[in-house]
């Protein structure tokens, strides 16, 4: 069976600062004293052992482990946090499971305590982005918001109050591609783990979504009906409906197809006029967005196909 370990340049530890440096620095010292493991692999006996036995040969501590069997893939999912009193050299866990990652078929990865690095993308909607923010300076994100990229120049103010770079990146039909060009440009110069498209209101090419594939999030507005085009919230009023909801979702070129992280819902009635429903369905899409931001960060996800499956 073939396996897959992903490699990954050592970083230097990050904080919360307002104010984050434009790219991590490489450092070929361990400096995280806990981890993460997580494994996809073809099911059978015996996985779950052979993890445990060589986290306890080298004398890590399990803090938190959850596994799953699908049993209609047989496939076989697991997240193990641990840690030790030691610096973890996350390169040498990663050279020295590979035997068992190739013994068992596995798509595993090692992840050291460090916050991913975030860059948001927004339009004229600042209320996903104004969440993200307040979580982030409280420090309950789980990653590093490292700046801003907008098509618009309505949320600069917010965003450099808040210490943040703020990049402005025009979007026609005629410069879509320039645009995209530069978005990959600052993610690549920043040293970008996540995008998050925080209603960011324009449709990503498809070579775009491939180039950031399981690596971007999106957060839409979801009903029962779904309402699609403009002024949704005026639609679901005139269609009389009862739940007003919003869905996370990894980025694919599948229109608001891709891999669904999480979904908020709340019930609504008849006297919610269409003002109401759009205050009920923006607070769903703060609530959606954030958790599915911090189990990425958190390294909670695994992409199983079309679907995911979340270790919260």
């Amino acid at each position: 069976m073939s396996a897959t370990i992903l490699e990954r340049p050592a970083q230097p530890a990050t904080d919360h600062s307002p104010t984050p440096s434009p790219a991590r620095e490489s450092s070929p010292e361990p400096t995280c004293t806990t981890a993460v493991l997580t494994v996809s692999c073809p099911q059978r006996p015996g996985i779950t052992q052979a993890i445990t036995t060589f986290l306890y040969e080298r004398g890590f501590d399990i803090r938190e482990h959850q596994q799953f069997d699908d049993r209609r893939s047989e496939r076989f999912f697991l997240r193990t946090a641990f840690s030790t009193g030691a610096p973890i050299d996350i390169e040498a866990l990663r050279r020295d499971f590979t035997p068992i990652a190739e013994e068992f078929g596995m798509d595993a990865d090692f992840h050291d305590e460090r916050p991913p690095r975030l860059l948001v993308m927004v339009s004229k909607f600042g209320h996903c982005l104004n969440d993200l923010l307040f979580r982030w300076r409280g420090g309950t994100l789980g990653g590093e918001i490292a700046l801003v990229v907008s098509n618009h120049e309505d949320l600069r103010p917010m965003v450099e109050a808040a210490g943040l770079p703020f990049v402005h990146v025009p979007v026609t039909k005629d410069t879509k591609a320039e645009a995209e060009a530069k978005l990959l440009e600052l993610v690549d110069t920043h040293d970008i783990d996540l995008v998050v498209l925080a209603r960011y209101m324009q449709i990503l090419s498809d070579d775009l979504c491939h180039a950031l594939a399981g690596r971007a999030i999106n957060i839409h507005h979801s009903f029962l009906p779904g309402f699609k085009g403009a002024r949704p919230y005026h639609q679901a009023y005139e269609r009389g409906v009862k739940l007003v909801g919003a869905t996370a979702h990894y980025v694919t070129a599948d229109l608001d197809e891709g891999p669904i992280i999480e979904q908020e819902i709340n019930r609504v009635d008849h006297t919610y006029t269409p003002e109401a429903l759009t205050v009920v369905g923006r607070d769903a899409e703060c609530l959606a967005l954030a958790r599915a931001v911090r189990w990425h960060c958190e390294h909670r996800i695994l992409l199983h196909g079309s679907s995911t499956v979340v270790f919260r």
